[in-house]
């Protein structure tokens, strides 16, 4: 009998699933004329603009960004099944204010942290309030340490020089064709989990070897992005009860994840004890050290550190390999710097690689590995350009279409200039200067309170990486032949589709 009662409930949750799923059918067709549209999409009764997201479902990135930046203001918002509205913009004034001048309205919000709970748990990257503060408060004493300045750099060098360089030369050697995006993605997993955990996955091997804490990392990414792309939470959820379908990939993947991570914490704990005169430089060393003991809480914001650390500085560097090669002017001057440098720069050297760091920010700018982040109205609120928020309602602010805006970046936007960014020196006759973009123009670090602490590290771990493998290779695209574009993608952070097969030749010095 219960089991019957329980079939007929399921059968009510899903017949309007069923119904919806079924008008979409019906009218995919027609709202496939409006995909390529720039105009805002057609909305339904009940279903708002559903169909025409089904119909952008595998570029909706790209197409919320023409929408954006064709509409006034800078700034459209998109009707959702069932009466709920999402704001989207790229106008940096609005950025500001959700972002700083109204940080306390804007939060995570129910929605995301309920998505991403089951995997981040109540991590920094998923926290709001005084959870959040607490973590952002402890993590930012510990990021403007000297000595994690010092480990990091160590970490990065070590994986570079003994385990990527050697595999682009043997790559080189055998004149076999790799999945850069891979490698670079197992160098950056490697580096986070030294730094987060102090513990090495070795997951950028010659070998290139299956790491099973690796791919269950990849898998409750990339199964918990997905859920943003369901029309009603609702969907996943009964998945998740019923433990089905991705929802049962998930959860085995995340336990994966949970149960391998605070195995560490419990090993580092006792190493901790046993030996209290240890010095280790990881973040977790550093957090149990200084008294926080809970085991779940540090599993959260270590694994929440990994995540951000892992797929931000891979992403952004598959892009701007991929870019350079297509420019070669670019990859001139890039080359003219680094030769200025001594073999194996140290931190201030690299910090001073100028057109390198311009090369880079240029590259963010038409990828950045963030495209989008949501916040939640916490409460009523009106935004700069008069658009009227209501509590509930998610707030999407665009760096990928910020990046596209010709008002900001002039009539050549689509060109990757790293002069842009760029100006000359009085004090220094040929030599550039920096100019750094406001960061409400160019929030692909975040912006206000929330701002990465990363930041630093991340350009660090980037222009090691840009003077270790263009010093000695050329990185060529397999399939330049072909004169194709890779195709972007995006799940929490940005990918190319299919991956970035590349040659790696030699350089001749000339």
């Amino acid at each position: 009998m219960l089991n019957i009662e329980i079939s007929s409930s399921l059968l009510f949750c899903l017949l309007p699933l069923f119904l919806l799923f079924l008008i979409s059918f019906i009218f995919t067709f027609r709202s496939s004329k409006e995909s390529s549209s720039e105009q805002l999409p057609r909305s339904y009764p009940v279903i708002g603009s559903y169909l025409s997201v089904l119909a952008n479902k595998d570029r909706l990135i790209q197409w919320t960004s023409d929408i954006v930046r064709s509409s006034p203001n800078l700034t459209f918002t998109l009707r959702r099944p069932l009466g709920y509205c999402q704001v989207y913009t790229a106008n940096p004034a609005t950025v500001q204010h959700i972002l700083k001048s109204h940080f306390s309205v804007y939060e995570k919000g129910d929605i995301f942290r309920a998505t991403l709970s089951d995997f981040l748990g109540d991590g920094i990257f998923n926290a709001d309030g005084d959870k959040w503060k607490f973590q952002r408060q402890m993590s930012s004493h510990e990021f403007n340490t000297k000595s994690l300045r010092k480990y990091v750099e160590t970490v990065v060098d070590t994986e570079l020089s003994q385990r990527l360089i050697p595999i682009l030369a043997a790559a080189a050697a055998d004149k076999t064709v790799l999945d850069f995006q891979d490698i670079l993605q197992r160098f950056a997993f490697d580096n986070i989990c030294k730094i987060a955990f102090g513990y090495d996955p070795q997951y950028l091997l010659p070998s290139l070897p299956v790491a099973e804490f690796a791919v269950a990392f990849e898998n409750a990414t990339r199964i918990s992005s997905d859920r943003f792309s369901s029309p009603f939470p609702l969907i996943w959820k009964i998945k998740r009860a019923l433990n089905i379908g991705a929802e049962k990939k998930l959860s085995s993947a995340v336990r994966h994840v949970r149960e391998f991570a605070q195995e560490i914490v419990k090993e580092k704990k006792q190493e901790l004890k046993d030996n209290s005169e240890l010095e280790s430089g990881d973040l977790l060393s550093r957090f149990l050290s200084s008294g926080h003991s809970d085991e779940t809480f540090v599993t959260d914001i270590v694994i929440s550190f990994i995540l951000a650390g892992r797929d931000t500085t891979s992403a952004a560097l598959t892009w701007f390999f991929w870019l350079v090669y297509s420019h070669p002017e670019v990859e001139k001057g890039i080359l003219r710097e680094i030769r200025e440098k001594s073999e194996s720069p140290v931190y201030d050297e690299v910090k001073d690689m100028t057109y390198t760091h311009a090369s880079l920010c240029e590259t963010m700018r038409l990828y950045p590995p963030v495209p989008s982040d949501t916040k939640e109205a916490s409460k009523d609120d009106v935004l700069p350009d008069g658009t009227v928020v209501r509590k509930g309602t998610r707030v999407t602010y665009h760096p990928f279409a910020m990046g596209r805006v010709e008002a900001e970046w002039g009539s050549d936007w689509e060109s990757f200039r790293p002069e842009r960014w760029l100006e000359r020196d009085a004090q220094s006759p040929g030599k550039w200067k920096f100019v750094a973009k406001d960061s409400y123009h160019y929030p692909v670090f975040q912006a206000g309170p929330r701002i990465c602490l990363g930041k630093e590290f991340a350009f660090l771990q980037m222009q090691r990486v840009v003077a270790g493998v263009l010093r000695q290779f050329r990185v060529v695209p397999a399939t330049q032949e072909g004169g194709a574009e890779p195709v972007f993608i995006s799940y929490l952070t940005t990918k190319m589709k299919g991956g970035f097969p590349v040659r790696i030749l030699e350089r001749v010095i000339n």
